[in-house]
C-alpha cells in the first residue's frame, strides 16, 4: 500500500485501458492526460479521490516515467498468482511494482469468462499484490443470466466472500 493511513483512505477512480494504443502512442497520451488532470485541479481545487489507469504490461515502464511525481496512479490489468518461477507469459506482482505500478486489476469478468479464473485464484492474486504493496482493484459481477434470474446480489456477495476470505488490512503491510 502507499503511505496513507487506513482511516484516511480515499476513493479510487480507475479506468481499464484494455488493449489499445502502442506504447509509443501511450506515452504522449499520458503527458496530455496528466496536463489535463493538473488543469482540473487548478480550476476546481484538490482532488478528493485518487485517479488510476490500468494499462497493458508493455505500457507500464514508459507511462510510469511520464506519470512519476504526478497525481496519476498507474496499474496493470492482471497479475500472476505466483511470486516467480517457470510460468511463461505471467507477470509477477514484484515485476509490476518495479515498473512503477501502484495498483492492479484482479478478477475482471473477462479473465473469469475467457480464462476460467475462479475466486480462489483471484484471492491468490489479491494476496500476491498486497505482499509487494500494490493496491488490488477487485472486480466482481454477475453474468446477464444471473442478473436476469435475480441472483446478482447473491453472486457478487459470494464472489467477495470467497476472494477476500481471510484477507485482512494487515495483509496490506
Amino acid at each position: 500500500m502507499d503511505d496513507r493511513q487506513a482511516d484516511t483512505r480515499r476513493p479510487l477512480i480507475a479506468g481499464n485501458w484494455k488493449m489499445h494504443k502502442l506504447p509509443s502512442e501511450a506515452n504522449a497520451w499520458t503527458r496530455e492526460f496528466i496536463a489535463k488532470l493538473d488543469e482540473s485541479v487548478q480550476a476546481t481545487g484538490p482532488l478528493t479521490c485518487d485517479v488510476a489507469l490500468a494499462v497493458p504490461y508493455t505500457h507500464l515502464p514508459g507511462m510510469s516515467r511520464q506519470a512519476y511525481g504526478s497525481r496519476l496512479w498507474l496499474g496493470a490489468q492482471d497479475v500472476s498468482a505466483h511470486a516467480e518461477g517457470a510460468y511463461t507469459g505471467e507477470v509477477s506482482a514484484a515485476m509490476l511494482k518495479d515498473t512503477g505500478a501502484r495498483c492492479v486489476v484482479v478478477g475482471h469478468s473477462e479473465r473469469r469468462a475467457y480464462h476460467g479464473e475462479d475466486d480462489a485464484l483471484v484471492k491468490q492474486k489479491v494476496l500476491r499484490s498486497l505482499e509487494v504493496g500494490l493496491t488490488p482493484i477487485l472486480c466482481v459481477g454477475e453474468s446477464r443470466a444471473q442478473r436476469d434470474a435475480g441472483d446478482a446480489e447473491a453472486v457478487v456477495v459470494a464472489q467477495l466472500g470467497r476472494a477476500l476470505d481471510g484477507v485482512t488490512l494487515s495483509d496490506a503491510g
